[in-house]
């Protein structure tokens, strides 16, 4: 009997102690210049890993040996990682930095000025190659509305579109 409470307590232990990864993004568009604000929230321990796998080198975010060139494969690895379709147009989105909280990085992207009519499209594939069980999170604040539109992408599922109504 003392085998199977100590086996339960270290199941339990086990299981409060999984990690869980997950991202999520924020879109919102400014009411008065029209562009697109993105904010993006990753674990930055789960980023390095596919960082350095993606561009075949190490990294700390934590305690950058040159933080420009941080800052450049930050932005070259969540560019070629993230997009947003408007009306089947892709929009360019401009990396413009990230900054640490904590256990994650908020990292910062805006496009030039789009009209949204109903829907947009959006492919998130950040850590998914590195991460099966990766799961991220997109919410959509459109325009005129405080409630968000959300999708859950990961692998199998990386693209998917949120529209205004119903």
């Amino acid at each position: 009997m003392q085998h199977l409470s100590t086996a339960l307590i270290y199941l339990g232990w086990l299981v409060s102690f999984h990690p869980f990864f997950i991202s999520l993004t924020e879109i919102r568009q400014n009411p008065n210049s029209k562009n697109l604000e993105v904010a993006q929230k990753i674990f930055w321990d789960d980023l390095e890993g596919s960082l350095s796998k993606y561009h075949n080198e190490p990294f700390d975010i934590l305690n950058p040996k040159d933080e420009k060139n941080l800052n450049d494969k930050i932005g070259s690895y969540l560019t070629n990682h993230f997009e947003i379709w408007v009306d089947g147009k892709k929009v360019k989105l401009n990396y413009l930095g990230f900054e640490v909280e904590e256990d994650a990085i908020w990292a910062y992207f805006e496009s030039t000025p789009v009209s949204i009519s109903n829907q947009i499209e959006v492919r998130n594939s950040i850590l998914l190659q590195e991460i099966e069980s990766q799961q991220n999170i997109v919410h959509m604040y459109f325009p005129g509305n405080s409630t968000p539109r959300s999708l859950l992408l990961g692998n199998g599922e990386e693209r998917g579109v949120l529209t205004l109504k119903n």
